[in-house]
């Protein structure tokens, strides 16, 4: 990934879960907030209720495909937490890759504005 770090810490997560805007789909749910850095912070999840550990790793592999073809459009300065939702596992990747950059990167921009200014 370009200009993005991982991001670690629970308390960032918790931050976000409580601070941040969130977008809501039926693939997943996606946490934003500006950070003030020079570089994005990206957190995936996936809970026991995706499914088995190959559902889990299957739809973490997904979010960070999707991110990583979306990271262009998305501006810099954000943290996102993306939390997988059971039927992310039930599609293909172009699918969740299509949603990414059609809804979910316009929503991201629209928050960050909102939170930012």
């Amino acid at each position: 990934m370009l200009y993005t770090e991982i991001l670690n810490d629970n308390k960032d997560f918790l931050r976000l879960y409580k601070k941040g805007r969130y977008i809501a789909s039926k693939y997943s749910v996606i946490y934003v907030r500006p950070n003030g850095r020079p570089y994005n912070r990206l957190g995936i999840t996936a809970g026991k209720k995706v499914g088995n550990a190959v559902c889990r790793n299957r739809a973490k592999r997904l979010i960070r495909l999707a991110y990583r073809n979306a990271e262009i459009s998305l501006p810099v300065g954000i943290d996102i937490v993306i939390v997988a939702r059971p039927r992310l596992c039930e599609i293909k990747s172009g699918e969740y890759c299509h949603y990414m950059d059609k809804y979910a990167v316009p929503e991201i921009i629209k928050n960050v504005r909102k939170l930012s200014g």
